[in-house]
């Protein structure tokens, strides 16, 4: 018998049932306060009154009346620069040590700050999330096995004092000892900056190791992957860890990924999806029967839910200033909100960029429909990257294909607008008239605003079916390549043109 697995899978069983029963509205009452307590002698809670706030009748309240939302530029403008310039007390109590700085899918590069309580905060939900396989039901020896961390490069940059690089190098640098046996590739190949010189040296090593799950984003665990294949000349990655049975995707929707992904295993894997931000590790997928997050709730970040709705929104996808929050309490199932945020890293009333729905209210469980500026609203179209990746899942399914990447943008030609999407073809082939055919038809019978779009203002849709390294050569061009990077699933014209300039050099040919 497998000692040491059954050792931590009893551990884990204990720990599962001392969870904290409190209700939703009772735990983020208790966050909303310790965060007002703890940040009330800084410069932003000076400045709106957190102690007035916490002796208000309904701190909740108070607390949207008082604090205005925040995007990343008008928090980082006006707050957190001044942290960068080595000031103290500023959004937080002291002064971090890091700073994670994003891939920028929507815009350039972010710096945002990673406090100790923010680290102590994402190993509480590592470890819980641990626990929760428990539910899982996994054999003793699971719980021996090797765990793959593909992420961006432990090997942090000192900047003015700081030490900057992406969340998933910045925690993976805060593993546990006792978990230092079971993490791979390790903290040396993990420390090498170049992403395809360290999935090289995973290659080198991969058959040295014995891994159990592998957590990552979908593109580039599919690309080391395929590196380790054909590094070793075998079928699928089985072939090389035959006791591989879990994948933790997080960081995007996995349903496009997935035939793609399972072109390289043997046999089924166990899904388990997390929702790790740069600004902290928010959600993950609990309990077996269910394919939705649940949302940390009691762990030192505060929840705020916006309707997603045309009107509460500006062009640029921020939030207007007089938009309702909703409180956990207030929610609705099926109803997209945008996603707003407080947190022991000084972010407040922040705008994190995401939408989700709620799938179960009492459990606080959640799916990502989607990012704010990645809703395509040009013609009253009103598009969610949710709604998009049903249509692809569709479309694969209807033509036989593997599309793991795409993207789309409505641009104007001849005074009308179009939409035109990419789609990174992995294997199969079709007309792309009939594919855009379909996909129009699919947004349709499932959107009623992009219906009345396309008997209006929307004069047609495109498609153009390229190769999925196409996507990854242009990440690599502008230099995102790895760790948490993400292709936009939808882009603004200029950046479109940018990227069909592209396209256009590498001698891809466009029907007309």
């Amino acid at each position: 018998m497998a000692v040491i697995g059954e050792i931590i899978k009893k551990a884990i069983t204990l720990g599962e049932k001392l969870n904290n029963d409190d209700s939703p509205a009772e735990k983020q009452e208790k966050v909303l306060k310790d965060l007002l307590d703890k940040a009330k002698n800084t410069a932003f809670g000076k400045f709106h009154g957190f102690d007035l706030i916490l002796g208000s009748e309904s701190p909740s309240v108070t607390f949207q009346e008082k604090v205005p939302f925040h995007d990343y530029d008008a928090i980082y403008n006006r707050w957190w620069h001044k942290i960068r310039e080595r000031h103290k007390d500023i959004t937080w109590p002291g002064i971090n040590k890091y700073f994670a700085v994003s891939s920028g899918t929507t815009s350039a590069s972010k710096y945002i700050p990673v406090t100790e309580e923010m680290l102590d905060a994402i190993r509480k939900t590592g470890l819980r999330q641990i626990v929760s396989l428990s539910r899982y039901d996994m054999p003793s020896d699971f719980f021996e096995k090797q765990i793959m961390m593909l992420g961006s490069s432990t090997g942090l940059k000192e900047k003015n004092g700081f030490l900057e690089g992406e969340i998933s190098g910045i925690s993976a640098g805060q593993i546990p000892f006792w978990f230092q046996n079971f993490y791979k590739p390790g903290w040396e190949i993990s420390a090498i900056a170049d992403w395809d010189e360290r999935v090289l040296k995973i290659a080198e090593n991969a058959k040295e190791w014995d891994i159990g799950s592998i957590s990552g984003i979908p593109s580039w665990i599919e690309l080391m992957m395929k590196k380790v294949i054909d590094y070793h000349k075998v079928e699928n990655i089985h072939d090389i860890w035959p006791n591989l049975s879990v994948y933790t995707p997080g960081g995007v929707a996995f349903e496009p990924h997935r035939k793609s992904f399972e072109k390289l295993v043997a046999h089924p894997l166990i899904y388990i999806d997390t929702y790790l931000a740069s600004e902290g590790f928010l959600a993950f997928q609990s309990r077996p029967d269910s394919d939705a997050m649940e949302l940390m709730l009691d762990n030192g970040i505060y929840f705020e839910f916006v309707p997603f709705r045309p009107e509460n929104m500006d062009e640029s996808g921020a939030v207007h200033a007089d938009a309702k929050a909703l409180t956990i309490a207030e929610v609705e199932e099926g109803v997209d909100y945008i996603l707003i945020i407080s947190t022991v890293a000084g972010a407040w009333r922040y705008m994190i960029g995401d939408t989700v729905a709620f799938t179960d209210k009492n459990r606080a469980e959640i799916r990502i429909t989607g990012r704010t500026k990645f809703f395509l609203n040009v013609v009253g179209s009103q598009l969610s990257v949710h709604q998009m990746d049903k249509g692809l899942e569709a479309l694969q399914e209807k033509f036989n294909l593997v599309i793991p990447e795409y993207t789309v943008a409505a641009i104007q030609e001849n005074g009308e607008y179009i939409h035109r999407w990419y789609m990174g073809r992995d294997d199969g082939d079709a007309d792309e008239q009939e594919v855009a055919r379909f996909l129009d038809d699919h947004l349709q019978a499932n959107n009623k605003n992009y219906k009345v779009a396309r008997n209006k203002s929307l004069k047609n849709i495109e498609v153009r079916l390229v190769p999925a390294d196409f996507f990854y050569e242009y990440n690599e061009k502008q230099k995102k390549k790895g760790g948490q990077v993400k292709f936009p699933r939808v882009m603004k014209e200029e950046a479109f043109r940018e990227w069909e300039g592209f396209l256009e050099k590498r001698d891809l040919t466009h029907p007309t």
